[in-house]
């Protein structure tokens, strides 16, 4: 979720009653703290708490270095990320590579704890690979280093995010614990929530890919916010889409794009798919800030008016 739940995606979800949000992953390498990327992504949102961030890396001294340096800078919750499965992550032996050394991953955890006095929580998958899926031993070690939560997507690095996830896998992890452990991986509504929770005991959910374009669905899903209409969803988007452009200048006119494919996605009932993603490529032909709110804001007109014209470009 690097590159999606930033600032302005935060605000929005814990505007909708989201119970915890995490930082973007940053790379634990001292030489990017001060890059504009890595400034960007260690911003914390005001009025949340707690500010929570997540690093990822190789090296034990390295993670522990990073992990200083965030508490120092007001992080209150260390996440170390041992999920990703990105190949430009898992070729630097970071992210879920690091499922395939419990070692490893056991001196990561240490090095982390003994560097701060917050809570340092782990991110892990079920396992390396279907062949070896050795998220309870992962988990176990993690607990036994020191972390204070595990979170746990029930798929392996091997699978990426292909096929469906198990949960399984999640329900021995927090049979095994006795710190708190948080499922996720294909948890997009209410009900499939429930389901998890009492299939797996689990104390709580995570929820990733399945907000994109819809960043009320984990307070929906947590019975704090309902579910928006199709007018308030075009006005959320167009509410996001400013806050881009305010949190990033020029370069949020290229990040609102992917999230306003999202939100279109998701819009069923505003148009056909095919009208949705003719919107969507009209809206990415867009170059200037005030080009794209219009835009927007002719949606929410069109929808308020009733205009059936979802194919055509504002």
């Amino acid at each position: 979720m690097a590159g999606v739940t930033d600032v302005p995606f935060r605000q929005l979800a814990w505007q909708f009653g989201v119970g915890h949000v995490v930082g973007e992953m940053v790379s634990a390498r001292g030489d990017l703290w001060d890059t504009t990327k890595s400034r960007l992504r260690r911003t914390s949102v005001a009025g949340i708490t707690p500010v929570a961030v997540q690093i990822a890396g190789a090296d034990p001294r390295t993670i522990a270095a990073a992990a200083l340096r965030h508490w120092q800078d007001g992080a209150q919750i260390i996440d170390i990320n041992f999920g990703c499965p990105a190949k430009k992550v898992c070729r630097k032996a970071a992210g879920s590579a690091l499922l395939a050394d419990p070692d490893l991953v056991a001196r990561i955890v240490r090095a982390a704890v003994a560097a701060v006095a917050v809570p340092v929580t782990v991110k892990i998958r079920s396992g390396y690979s279907p062949a070896r899926r050795n998220g309870v031993e992962i988990a176990r070690i993690a607990e036994a280093e020191g972390a204070s939560a595990v979170t746990v997507h029930g798929r392996t690095r091997a699978c990426r995010f292909l096929g469906q996830a198990e949960h399984d896998t999640v329900a021995s992890i927090k049979a095994a614990l006795t710190i708190p452990v948080f499922a996720n991986g294909d948890i997009s509504d209410a009900a499939t929530a429930a389901d998890i929770l009492a299939a797996t005991r689990v104390d709580g959910i995570m929820i990733g890919r399945a907000a994109l374009g819809a960043p009320w669905l984990p307070g929906q899903i947590a019975g704090v916010t309902a579910e928006p209409d199709q007018i308030e969803k075009l006005q959320i988007m167009f509410s996001h889409v400013d806050a881009m452009h305010q949190f990033y200048g020029e370069p949020g006119v290229r990040i609102a794009r992917k999230h306003v494919l999202w939100y279109l996605q998701k819009l069923a009932g505003f148009g056909t798919a095919d009208q949705r993603r003719l919107l969507a490529r009209s809206f990415n032909r867009l170059d200037e800030p005030a080009a794209q709110l219009a835009f927007l804001q002719e949606l929410v007109q069109r929808c308020v008016t009733g205009d059936s014209r979802f194919g055509e470009a504002a």
